[in-house]
């Protein structure tokens, strides 16, 4: 890769939260957890005539500078959509390389993810991966556990239909085995068996190159989101593409289901 994230910023546990933030944004009006589907490595590849797994490149850059930031400007979270369960019907070749792509970013930046602190969790069904990269991935977790800094979620092998199947299904055999009353499960009981069990949901989601879908991410996480849809192609997503969706996202009355204050009824 062409730099570090080690060599892109200090310890975030020795930065002061939130001192390089552009002008017109509110520290104190920040999403606490940022989602991104990272979508239109293909398409930025294309327009250059340059392969597919260019795009992809391209793609693992932008997601550094999207943590670096995201680290910098003291949010507390950054959830990106890597791979989900239906990527698997890509070419071949596409896939083989984005699975070695995977195992050599994660083996060169973990030392860097260490040193600032970040604490990394891959997110979907692991098992289905290369063992390899199994192997790389419960390394970087553990190693990461305790780190106090941003908290980093790849969903990898993620579908979001697939994730509330197995939350149901491992209820089910604890009511089944009596273990569990079935009366007593409620929302805290299934979001325990969620990938993402002890994450905050996240409060925005931002999506690029334009489609305006949400393709099977986070169906239960992303219930009061508020979503940014940007025509920017991932690898071309930067500090400004960030700066207008958390511009955007402040724009915003969050009134979960409720009115604002001053409404009229």
């Amino acid at each position: 890769m062409s730099r570090s994230l080690a060599t892109a910023t200090a310890i975030p546990g020795n930065r002061p939260c939130c001192a390089v933030l552009p002008a017109g944004l509110d520290p104190a009006r920040l999403p606490r957890h940022v989602a991104v589907i990272m979508d239109g490595n293909g398409r930025w590849a294309s327009q250059r005539k340059l392969p597919r797994v260019m795009g992809h490149r391209e793609g693992v850059e932008a997601l550094k500078r999207t943590l670096r930031l995201c680290s910098d400007w003291g949010i507390g979270a950054l959830t990106a959509y890597a791979f989900s369960t239906e990527n698997w019907s890509r070419p071949g070749e596409e896939v083989s390389f984005l699975m070695t792509l995977f195992e050599r970013v994660l083996a060169r930046e973990l030392q860097a993810l260490e040193q600032e602190q970040v604490r990394i969790r891959f997110l979907g069904d692991l098992e289905q991966l290369p063992e390899g990269l199994q192997q790389l991935i419960a390394d970087a977790t553990h190693r990461t556990a305790a780190n106090t800094g941003i908290h980093f979620n790849v969903c990898t092998n993620y579908g979001g239909r697939r994730e509330l199947v197995r939350a149901a299904q491992r209820l089910a055999e604890q009511a089944a085995s009596g273990d569990l009353d079935p009366a007593s499960i409620d929302e805290r009981l299934f979001e325990a068996q969620l990938f993402t069990a002890g994450e905050s949901d996240p409060d925005l989601l931002i999506r690029t190159s334009g489609e305006q879908r949400i393709s099977n991410f986070l169906l239960w996480q992303l219930a009061y989101a508020e979503l940014h849809i940007t025509d920017v192609l991932w690898p071309d997503f930067n500090e400004a593409a960030l700066t207008a969706a958390l511009l955007d996202y402040q724009r915003r009355q969050r009134r979960f289901g409720g009115v604002e204050p001053h409404a009229s009824r």
